[in-house]
């Protein structure tokens, strides 16, 4: 009977399991096969290519260009709306006349889609009539026009900007669902025991948060790692490819440059990544919570 018992929840989950290894198992086959393959650019298998496909791929400099770009946009968008959501959240949490409002200002970005954020953004960035531009020589700060997008020096820092304020309101909302899970009780223990307002935010709030924050972590860095929209509706990779990451370096080789085959190989890379970096965060997690 116990036995009957412990095999039922396998049987409840093999449905889901199914489901899930057909939707991530079936690409993942169409992809090794294109490959492997010699592939015209309508997606048409011509034969086999052995692994000319990956020596290509892994012979170009600009996959190594991209893949540190990459790293930098997505620790500069990760990290950055992490330092601003925290204090955010943290206000938010509290009881105030237009807590309301300030949480809707907040979700704002969040109903707007990322295309249309991107868009909008490449306008206020525009080198001759610009929001940004008007307010900064308005104020005083420039003399002249800059070409926020024009120039490989400030047009990347510019998306990861972008890339922040599309970011920042889910990772807000779910920090302000880890702390409203937080009981008070504890804080008024805290603050009767004589502790400092850092003591107790080290030692009690960000422990008691910390699995919010590995969720925000990891479902951000997947999302912000496969990012399209931003780069691509702003500078499409440019100016001579100073800010292609990964996602548009293989949208150019399928639809641009018609390597099917090349572009299935980086899929693979960029699934490979995204996988480790899953499962060895976790695994960190993991670890320090059962410390």
């Amino acid at each position: 009977m116990s036995a009957r018992l412990g095999f039922n929840p396998y049987l409840l989950m093999l449905p889901g399991l199914l489901i899930s290894g057909l939707v991530i198992l079936w690409p993942l086959g169409q992809l090794f096969v294109l490959s492997i393959s010699e592939v015209n650019r309508f997606g048409q298998i011509l034969g086999p290519d052995g692994i000319d496909n990956y020596a290509r791929v892994l012979s170009d400099p600009l996959l190594y260009q991209s893949l540190w770009r990459t790293v930098v946009w997505t620790v500069g968008i990760v990290g950055g709306t992490f330092v601003l959501a925290l204090p955010i959240a943290m206000a938010l949490s509290q009881d105030f006349i237009g807590r309301g409002l300030a949480r809707l200002l907040v979700m704002l970005p969040w109903a707007i889609s990322l295309a249309m954020l991107a868009i909008v953004g490449r306008w206020a960035l525009n080198g001759e009539s610009g929001t940004l531009n008007m307010i900064l020589s308005d104020v005083g700060i420039i003399d002249e026009n800059i070409a926020w997008l024009g120039q490989s020096g400030t047009a990347f820092p510019m998306q990861i900007i972008l890339g922040i304020i599309a970011t920042l309101p889910f990772t807000t909302t779910v920090l302000i669902g880890g702390l409203s899970s937080i009981p008070t009780d504890i804080y008024e223990v805290a603050r009767i025991e004589g502790a400092s307002w850092f003591a107790t935010f080290r030692r009690l709030t960000l422990p008691l948060l910390r699995p919010f924050i590995n969720i925000a972590i990891v479902l951000n860095t997947i999302y912000v790692f496969n990012s399209f929209p931003i780069i691509w509706a702003t500078t499409q990779g440019g100016p001579a490819n100073s800010t292609d990451i990964l996602v548009t370096y293989l949208y150019k080789l399928a639809f641009r440059f018609g390597r099917v085959g090349e572009a299935a190989v980086l899929s693979l890379v960029m699934f490979a990544l995204l996988l480790i970096f899953t499962l060895f965060y976790v695994r960190l997690a993991m670890r320090k919570d059962e410390q």
